[in-house]
């Protein structure tokens, strides 16, 4: 499926299924693809209760480059995306993720983009070696939508403290792309997805 945005095309890798609960938008990190095994086992662990999953290819990849470009233009194309997508699913939750630097979209749009959650992977806090340059900002206050971040306990890039979020989980041992404990992110989302389901 092919979106259009103001920042040009998105490609959508889309899972429906009949009357789902909610649907899933989840997206990349800066220079990777929906295919990272983290991304993959979000979309399965949303599939197994029920859910509808689209899986982003943002503007910038789809033209074959690695850095995002201008935030505000990246999250207005995001908001065009998930617009289109909800004349597909109308009337159903919309729960948004990404990992890396879509986490960050993920965050910095979700009130816009009118999502109950976002799951947020690998949540980069601050450029390696430079925690003064924090992006807490970009992370929701708990509260007011709902916000799993899994991170890796080394990730160098840093990992939100457990008050700036509303669930925060820690794989140990894994840098900012995770090698194991895809169990764990499993183990974490499955019951977080249900939930959107319970109140149709």
């Amino acid at each position: 499926m092919r979106i259009e945005t103001t920042a040009g095309p998105a490609e959508i890798e889309l899972d429906e299924v009949d009357d789902p609960p909610f649907l899933l938008v989840i997206t990349h990190g800066a220079g990777g693809g929906v295919d990272a095994k983290d991304i993959l086992t979000v979309r399965d662990s949303a599939l197994a209760v029920g859910g509808a999953v689209a899986r982003v290819v943002q503007p910038f990849r789809v033209a074959g480059r690695r850095a995002p470009g201008n935030a505000v233009k990246q999250d207005q194309a995001w908001l065009e995306i998930v617009a289109e997508l909800r004349t597909r699913f109308p009337d159903i939750p919309i729960v948004q993720g990404g990992r890396s630097n879509g986490a960050r979209v993920a965050c910095r749009t979700a009130v816009a983009a009118g999502a109950r959650g976002v799951i947020a992977l690998s949540f980069p806090l601050h450029p390696p070696g430079k925690p003064e340059k924090t992006r807490r900002d970009e992370l929701l206050s708990p509260g007011t939508i709902e916000v799993v971040v899994i991170n890796g306990a080394k990730d160098p890039f840093g990992i939100p403290a457990p008050t700036d979020t509303a669930e925060l989980r820690t794989i140990p041992n894994q840098p900012h792309a995770f090698r194991t404990g895809f169990d764990t992110i499993s183990a974490t989302v499955t019951p977080w997805l249900t939930r959107w389901g319970l109140d149709r």
